[in-house]
């Protein structure tokens, strides 16, 4: 069914007892599948409606699309209408509460979810964080076993283990005989060893 659909939604008030009496008749109409009826009743109510979805909602645009929704189920679900149980127009505007009231809550949840998956992608995951820990804490406890090697032993361990030097490159940089380099660096490493099983 095509919707009267008019851009510029009057916000009025719903009038006078005549026109809730109205209200009530055409949609006893609109229940029976009465399109002029649906139509009348559009005019009528569509401004309390807009109204109403709009205090709630508070963006036009989305006032708008709420309101239109609004409108559509009135035309599916005219038939529940008790008019033992109040007027037309409580009725109406009670769908257009809840339905205002839904769209706040799913535009909040949605609205929350982002934050959750942005927090997600700006937080590493806590396995990550303690990886990184770890590293870290093992950095510190080479640097503290570097310490304790002597002058000679330190500068060649980290010549050959940290900038990549082979032990003839070690003995230059050093102006050292090869064979005393790889002795340093033999003892440097023992020691380093003992050191770092002490971390276990």
């Amino acid at each position: 069914m095509r919707m009267p659909y008019t851009r510029g939604w009057p916000c009025g008030p719903a009038g006078a007892e005549g026109e809730r009496v109205e209200a009530d008749e055409l949609l006893v109409r609109v229940a029976r599948g009465d399109q002029n009826a649906f139509e009348e009743l559009y005019g009528l109510v569509s401004g309390p409606v807009f109204g109403l979805v709009r205090r709630v909602v508070r963006d036009p645009a989305q006032s708008e699309e709420v309101a239109q929704e609004v409108l559509l189920e009135l035309w599916r679900s005219a038939a529940r209408f008790d008019p033992g149980r109040g007027s037309a127009l409580s009725w109406i505007l009670t769908l257009a509460h809840r339905r205002a009231v839904d769209r706040v809550r799913s535009a909040r949840a949605a609205t929350e979810r982002e934050q959750r998956e942005g927090m997600r992608a700006h937080h590493p995951a806590f396995d990550q964080v303690a990886e990184e820990v770890e590293a870290g804490l093992e950095r510190e406890w080479v640097r503290h076993c570097l310490d304790r090697l002597t002058n000679l032993q330190r500068q060649s361990v980290t010549l050959a283990y940290y900038d990549g030097y082979t032990y003839r490159e070690v003995a230059e940089q050093l102006s050292l005989p090869l064979g005393t380099v790889k002795t340093r660096m033999r003892d440097g490493l023992t020691r380093m060893r003992e050191c770092l099983g002490g971390a276990a």
